[in-house]
C-alpha cells in the first residue's frame, strides 16, 4: 500500500468504452478534433450593431484581423461605419488576398 501523493491516472469510462472521463458538465479530459463541423472557414471581420429601441442610441462596432477596431454611436455614423465595414471586407488583404500576376484595372 502507497502513501502520499501519486499522479493522477486516466479514468476508464462507464459501460467499458474507450472515451475520455469528463472532468466537468461537458468538458473532456482530453482535446479532441471533431471532423464533423470544421469546414475550414474562419471569422475574419466582425459587424456588432446594437439598436436598443425608440429614444435610444444605435451604435456599431467593426473589427477585422488586420487590427481594424471601429465604434460609431449615433444614427447617421452608425449607418456610414456599415456600408464602411462592407467596403472593407471587400478590400482588405487579410480577407481577399491578391491573387499573384492578377492586373491592375
Amino acid at each position: 500500500m502507497t502513501t502520499g501523493p501519486r499522479s493522477a491516472g486516466p479514468t476508464p469510462a462507464t459501460a467499458g468504452s474507450g472515451a475520455p472521463k469528463v472532468v466537468a458538465e461537458g468538458v473532456p479530459s482530453a482535446l479532441r478534433p471533431d471532423p464533423g463541423w470544421d469546414d475550414g472557414r474562419r471569422p475574419v471581420a466582425w459587424l456588432r450593431i446594437t439598436a436598443p429601441g425608440r429614444g435610444t442610441t444605435p451604435s456599431v462596432r467593426s473589427w477585422c484581423v488586420c487590427g481594424r477596431d471601429l465604434f460609431a454611436a449615433g444614427q447617421r455614423r452608425a449607418l456610414a461605419l456599415i456600408a464602411d465595414h462592407e467596403q472593407h471586407r471587400t478590400l482588405c488583404p487579410r480577407i481577399t488576398p491578391a491573387q499573384e500576376g492578377r492586373k491592375a484595372a
